[in-house]
């Protein structure tokens, strides 16, 4: 394939956007690559006429990427709509076009190619249209083609000439929407950039894990590019710290350090249904076996190098016949009779021993630093008990096998553990009323929420604790490291919408936050041997999945990579600012709000709010559909803000999430909305919507009976009626040990009832929307349907959505896209009074 130049366009050097409110949009101005000539394939055996080759197949020979069309030419077609290409090549050629079509809101109609060669447009990268005859004159070819609003959709159009052609290639191609939609605007051109869609959350490349090595000298990254809803690709490359050199892409992305003195990693390999474990020494890259035949290779290796371990997954006798016996609440819960075991491999003398067996599962939470004792945890129901469970702790002497317990029955759940680097102490994270409540600071409330994390020092030979976050607001997270080369402990702790990674001076319980590039840090990495570099992986409202490294020692940061950049580079984001507002009693209520792509402060523009208001806080990410930027994108302004019971701003601010059930959180985001609206004259008050899921899912409904100032609202996987959720959802018992601590239907049964939607059905006016997994086991489905037959005897406007086979969260990647095309659609309805892309999905 060699490329030819000599063809002849209309050029323009600045970008013309076709916007015009007509009966058919010209497509008029686009990106146009060299002409590339191409051949016609020898036919070895010209009297067979079987397989005859066509031309048109030439009309795919062209792969077009990013890369390739970036510094192609800017052509403009001609008056009457026309792109004219010079003809009489001697071979066939090929002259590729590219350019981006996007309408301001759903418009139905036609794509429309008119051309005298063969032909042939790409639609989002699937071939939409094909013309495959020369023709004298322009000859149409045309394919139905909707567009959704505020979404950019990729046209590429193929032309070929051939010698034989009767005339010189040209070609137009329209937009010709149905009559119904002649009033929506739309635009088209190459250089147009791009919104925030769906898929840009779900698609690209991102940072997965990040994983230094002991010495700290280099780095595992890990990276997840997903390209559709069946194809995605791991990659792994070790990286050295100080340059920031590859020095191979090629290991595998199961590979993880071996700890200890010296820069070595493992990774393993499935044969016959086993695991063969190999060494590979760094910088040499020399590898060589040292474990084979495991079992499963969730591994975790000794500090010493000399043991493997690993898990015992025993699974429970299946029972036979049709009745079944339930042991307590969460034996409904598939997985739950399972149980895992610790074993461990010795590498010496390739003998694998049972370490734990019987009872409840146990779970390696760390080992010391000379790898002779093993940090386990178990952890038991007790449903006739609050708080229905408790976690014991026990350290175990590899050498004796002999056990100690260390912390027994706690009943704030421990979620994590580590030692300190003479095994002296540990670092434990766990809830407000861990050891006698020692770390509670939520007064005036009689209960803290169990799920704002908290950090203890606890020393193992006095078998006692102190509170070093009992005044820290923060909320910590698992996953804390006590580093053995300057004996501080790294954290990462929620405060508010940013996660951030702190230091914890064990010394002087000082707290000190690191400084990062990013506010919201998924996770980190440090080596165990040294405390100049950490490295971490940063998210924004604008991005997912950067990879850091900081150094310690300066307090600074350098980017290692931004693999999602390639796609959000040309992506116009909405402009985002904080937003705080003091509610009536004094309480400051932190938000973000997002503004539209080409924001004009002179319009009136519809709002959505977003909250969660079940404790977790929203955050600073944009990995998830509920990103404000997804919502900005479609010409909205949208509120996102953290009401009380959130985590992440002190105990007491959470405490007010028990016993609460929309108590108080529900009026402060009804005040801060109104306060928001009033402050921000760009808002159409009169056009404010709201949604959230989950816990939020229950907010939008019960917003409603407290409310009228919303004009449509989305609950996804909403709770109607406490008392249901309660009793049947997996964990709605467990939930609300804390959401409803020592509450119960039988003795707090106006907390169980006035504090659902469902026993106030008649107070809700709003527009609502009820969206469900079928297969909901957190959230039973019948929390929406009982609220929508209520709604639907009250002749009230609801309308209920479920999704096939999705559970709590929607997972599936095309399930998404129609999910979130669903609540967009809703809202356009009553939001932008435009109600045709609602009926173009559900009332045919």
């Amino acid at each position: 394939m060699t490329k030819h130049n000599s063809y002849l366009f209309f050029t323009a050097g600045t970008l013309a956007l076709s916007a015009l409110f007509a009966s058919a949009y010209n497509i008029s101005e686009y990106k146009a690559g060299p002409a590339v000539r191409l051949n016609i394939p020898a036919l070895p055996d010209s009297t067979q006429k079987e397989n005859s080759f066509k031309p048109e197949k030439l009309l795919d020979a062209r792969k077009l990427n990013a890369e390739l069309t970036a510094n192609w030419t800017t052509v403009t077609s001609d008056t009457a709509g026309r792109v004219l290409i010079k003809g009489n090549n001697e071979t066939p050629v090929l002259n590729s076009f590219t350019t981006r079509l996007r309408a301001e809101r759903f418009a139905k109609g036609r794509l429309v190619l008119k051309s005298t060669a063969r032909a042939a447009v790409k639609v989002n990268g699937k071939t939409l249209i094909t013309k495959a005859t020369s023709d004298s004159t322009l000859v149409s070819a045309e394919s139905p083609l909707n567009l959704d609003p505020e979404a950019d959709y990729e046209i590429a159009v193929d032309v070929l000439g051939l010698p034989e052609d009767k005339s010189a290639p040209e070609f137009s191609l329209e937009f010709i929407p149905a009559d119904d939609f002649n009033d929506v605007n739309v635009i088209s051109g190459p250089n147009l950039k791009k919104r925030v869609s769906p898929s840009t959350t779900m698609i690209g490349e991102r940072t997965s894990q990040l994983r230094l090595s002991p010495s700290g000298k280099y780095l595992i990254s890990i990276t997840r590019e997903v390209y559709s809803a069946k194809e995605s690709h791991w990659r792994a490359s070790l990286i050295e710290t100080a340059t920031g050199n590859v020095i191979s892409n090629g290991i595998s992305v199961h590979a993880d350090w071996i700890p200890g003195k010296t820069d070595a990693y493992w990774n393993s390999v499935k044969r016959n249904g086993v695991y063969d474990i190999y060494q590979t020494d760094v910088p040499s890259m020399r590898s060589r076996l040292i474990a084979k035949g495991l079992p499963d290779d969730n591994i975790t290796m000794s500090p010493n190098g000399r043991d493997i371990f690993y898990y015992d997954n025993v699974q429970p006798e299946k029972e036979n016949g049709i009745m079944h016996r339930y042991k307590n609440p969460d034996d409904r819960i598939p997985g739950d009779r399972d149980r895992s075991y610790i074993m461990r491999y010795d590498l010496n003398d390739q003998v694998a021993t049972v370490l734990t067996y019987g009872g409840p599962s146990t779970i390696i939470f760390d080992f010391d630093r000379t790898g002779s004792k093993l940090l386990y945890a178990s952890t038991i129901q007790t449903p006739d008990h609050y708080p229905f469970y408790n976690t014991t702790l026990v350290e175990m002497d590899l050498n004796t096998l002999k056990t100690d317990t260390l912390i027994s029955r706690m009943e704030s759940g421990i979620t994590n553990a580590v030692y300190s680097p003479d095994g002296k102490e540990l670092f434990v994270t766990a809830g407000p009323d861990a050891f006698g409540g020692i770390g509670a600071n939520y007064a005036p409330h009689e209960i803290g929420n169990d799920f704002d994390g908290q950090g203890y020092i606890f020393n193992i030979a006095k078998r006692s604790a102190r509170a070093v976050t009992k005044n820290f607001d923060p909320a910590v997270i698992a996953g804390s490291i006590w580093n053995y080369a300057d004996n501080n402990i790294y954290f990462l702790a929620e405060a508010g919408f940013d996660k951030n990674i702190y230091k914890l001076d064990p010394k002087t319980d000082k707290i000190v936050k690191l400084p990062t590039e990013a506010p919201y840090v998924r996770s980190f990495s440090i080596g165990e041997n040294e405390a100049e570099w950490l490295a971490y992986i940063g998210n924004s409202f604008t991005n997912d999945g950067a990879a850091y490294l900081l150094n310690l020692k300066k307090n600074s940061s350098k980017l290692i990579s931004d693999p999602l950049s390639e796609l959000t580079d040309g992506i116009e984001f909405g402009k985002m600012e904080p937003w705080n507002f003091t509610a009536k009693d004094g309480t400051v209520v932190e938000g973000w709000y997002c503004l539209p792509p080409n924001f004009d402060a002179s319009k009136k523009y519809p709002m959505i709010v977003y909250y969660y208001g079940g404790t977790s806080p929203c955050t600073a990410t944009f990995f998830h559909l509920y990103s404000p930027q997804v919502f900005a994108s479609r010409d909205y302004v949208v509120y996102v803000l953290n009401p009380s019971g959130t985590t992440g701003y002190g105990q007491e601010y959470s405490a007010r999430h028990v016993n609460a059930w929309g108590k108080r959180t529900a009026e402060e985001i009804i005040e801060g909305t109104k306060l928001f609206c009033k402050e921000h004259k760009f808002v159409n008050e009169k056009k404010i919507g709201c949604i959230g899921a989950s816990y939020g899912g229950f907010m939008t409904q019960y917003l409603q009976t407290l409310t009228d100032i919303y004009a449509a609202a989305v609950s996804h996987a909403g709770i109607s009626n406490v008392t249901s959720y309660w009793g049947e959802g997996f964990w709605g018992y467990s939930y609300n040990s804390v959401a409803a601590a020592k509450s119960y239907p039988w003795n707090n049964p106006d907390l169980f009832t006035k504090q659902g939607s469902l026993f106030n059905a008649d107070k809700i006016h709003t527009p609502l929307l009820l969206l469900h997994g079928t297969e909901d086991t957190n959230v039973p489905i019948g929390e929406s349907i009982q609220l929508f037959n209520a709604l639907r005897i009250l002749g009230r406007d609801v309308e209920f959505i479920t999704v096939q086979d999705e559970n709590h969260v929607i997972s599936g990647f095309d399930q998404k896209l129609a999910w979130q095309n669903t609540i967009m659609a809703w809202f356009a309805k009553y939001l932008q009074d435009d109600p045709r892309w609602w009926n173009e999905l559900y009332v045919k």
